[in-house]
């Protein structure tokens, strides 16, 4: 078992999607601490239709950031898909920490050391997840729309009364995984659309690992939200209903299979 208690391998994984206008401004509020520090901090450009990948590879010319890589991938993977890659990336090189930060500018940059703090701390090995919670903190204040606001209270109650857990929202992406703990889950089976990121909660719960929270400011600006809502919260009360299928023992259900 790797320990990360003394100098753990971090990487940066910033997934994008016409995000040519928000991702410099993402890339420079990293603190430089963080920046100069983290073994590899990698853009993966979900093929967008603006010019996401070459404002990446500009950005990395100018800024001389010999840990900064920029991909593009040819065909459209999906929210959830472009995640899987990027965390086999992740497993592939031998890194123990990686932290997913926007390309969209929704979520603070300055907060990845609140992220990262508690792998440095003691039962590192038990934690599967991190993650900044907008609602632990003034998500309306930030600019969160009211019926999302809504949206969410209404799915975490869900979540909590089905999973047995008390997390204050399950539906942030800003999260930091230990990727020891990645390689012990078939996050490869969860979807390849948005509700992966509750879907790799229910595997890490069923794994017996910690999820944490830390909070975060909310900041809603003129990104166009790719997620359409009710698609959305109608899969992940699919995701609930397999999990209880398969708790019960009523059916298989293979990707929430852990064999830990």
């Amino acid at each position: 078992m790797v320990s990360l208690n003394n100098s753990p391998k971090i990487a940066i994984f910033i997934p994008t999607y016409n995000a040519a206008k928000t991702l410099p401004r993402v890339l420079d509020r990293i603190p430089n601490k963080i920046k100069h520090n983290v073994k590899e901090i990698f853009v993966a450009d979900d093929e967008s239709k603006d010019n996401t990948y070459l404002v990446g590879i500009g950005y990395k010319e100018k800024s001389g950031m010999n840990n900064l890589k920029v991909y593009h991938h040819a065909k459209n993977k999906g929210y959830g898909g472009n995640q899987k890659w990027a965390y086999q990336y992740c497993i592939d090189k031998g890194y123990d920490v990686v932290v997913m930060l926007h390309g969209d500018a929704q979520y603070a940059p300055e907060k990845i050391p609140d992220l990262l703090k508690p792998f440095y701390g003691k039962n590192v090995d038990r934690i599967g997840m991190v993650f900044g919670s907008r609602m632990k903190g003034d998500p309306l204040k930030g600019g969160m729309p009211l019926y999302k606001f809504l949206g969410n209270k209404f799915l975490t109650i869900v979540e909590n009364v089905v999973l047995g857990l008390n997390l204050s929202e399950y539906h942030s992406g800003y999260r930091a995984y230990n990727c020891n703990n990645l390689r012990k889950i078939p996050f490869h089976l969860c979807s390849d659309d948005f509700h992966f990121d509750t879907e790799i909660i229910i595997q890490l719960k069923l794994a017996g690992f910690q999820i944490l929270e830390t909070p975060i400011p909310t900041y809603y600006g003129d990104e166009r939200s790719h997620v359409n809502v009710i698609s959305y919260g109608m899969n992940i009360l699919k995701a609930l209903y397999q999990y209880l299928l398969f708790t019960t023992g009523i059916k298989k259900i293979k990707k929430y299979e852990i064999r830990a």
